[in-house]
């Protein structure tokens, strides 16, 4: 199978066209610095650039004969969110789709590809408490909230030419980059703790399940609109510091105040003193078997690559 991917240098999507060319499909990825993706991605991927994602559809030689499409692409959230920074969130993740599908809708019928996996968050449902979460909850109000609704309508405008599904995906627990990389710094000193009380709860989920998640969500026709990734035993985030310690061999007792984080952040940290308890009833639907439910062996693995 061809297919493109959006994205494909960011820790998802490397992950992704991996997991892709080990089965025997050929990747297929837009880039605005082709060159550096190219060395990143290995010669067996075919690179094309996208130097504007918000502003034009990417080239039609690129899109023509994919059979499925990953997008993945968006501005960083984990940063302070001056005005110019919403802006780039916003942007990249709303224009950038609508410039996809534009560029999808511009090929021929028998050019299209049959399914469009686009990225979303679990940002859409905004601070719910300890309220269970799945698909069928309503959205938030706030700012990441009205970012994933928009960007979720983008997407959903390529159907019905095609079949569309929406990936919220939670907290991914990786080797390299995410919130992991920010925490372990402190934790690895015994300097780590619940953040704003810990009582919050963390849609966290292991790299390696959002990959399969998303492969599922490629080759399973049952798989459209909105499918949570994230795992099926939600903690919080005082339940995630314990075992991050414990599967690091330190104490994580230093509690950190929520002020201090929106002294740092700003808007931004209200993403990590608030929380949802997603359920990812959706892939339990199709069957999906996660291969790691329980967030302290997760930990222990990712810390084994990292």
């Amino acid at each position: 199978m061809r297919v493109l991917i959006t994205g494909a240098t960011g820790t998802i999507g490397l992950a992704v066209a991996d997991a892709l060319q080990a089965r025997g499909d050929q990747v297929v990825a837009l880039s605005r610095d082709p060159e550096r993706a190219q060395r990143v991605l290995g010669s067996n991927a075919e690179v094309h650039a996208w130097c504007e994602p918000s502003a034009e559809p990417p080239p039609p030689e690129a899109l023509s004969g994919a059979e499925a499409v990953v997008h993945l692409l968006g501005e960083p959230i984990a940063q302070r969110w001056t005005e110019e920074a919403k802006a780039r969130i916003r942007d990249s993740r709303v224009m950038g789709t609508r410039s996809l599908v534009r560029g999808l809708e511009m090929l021929a019928d028998g050019q299209r590809p049959r399914v469009l996996v686009s990225q979303s968050a679990t940002g859409y449902y905004g601070p719910r408490g300890d309220l269970p979460l799945d698909e069928q909850a309503s959205p938030g109000s706030d700012f990441l909230a009205e970012v994933v609704i928009a960007w979720e309508q983008e997407a959903a405008a390529a159907a019905p030419a095609m079949r569309v599904a929406q990936t919220r995906t939670g907290v991914v627990l990786s080797p390299s980059g995410g919130a992991l990389a920010k925490m372990l710094p402190f934790f690895r000193l015994g300097l780590g703790g619940p953040v704003a009380g810990g009582e919050q709860y963390v849609p966290w989920i292991h790299l390696d399940d959002v990959v399969g998640a998303l492969l599922r969500c490629l080759d399973d026709d049952g798989a459209e609109g909105a499918v949570n990734l994230a795992a099926p035993n939600p903690v919080t985030n005082a339940e995630l510091s314990r075992a991050l310690g414990r599967a690091l061999g330190r104490p994580a007792l230093l509690p950190v105040p929520g002020f201090a984080l929106r002294l740092l952040y700003g808007e931004m940290a209200g993403i990590v003193t608030s929380g949802q308890r997603v359920i990812p009833a959706r892939l339990g639907e199709l069957g999906y078997q996660f291969d790691h439910p329980q967030v302290e062996p997760a930990l222990r693995d990712v810390l084994t690559q990292s």
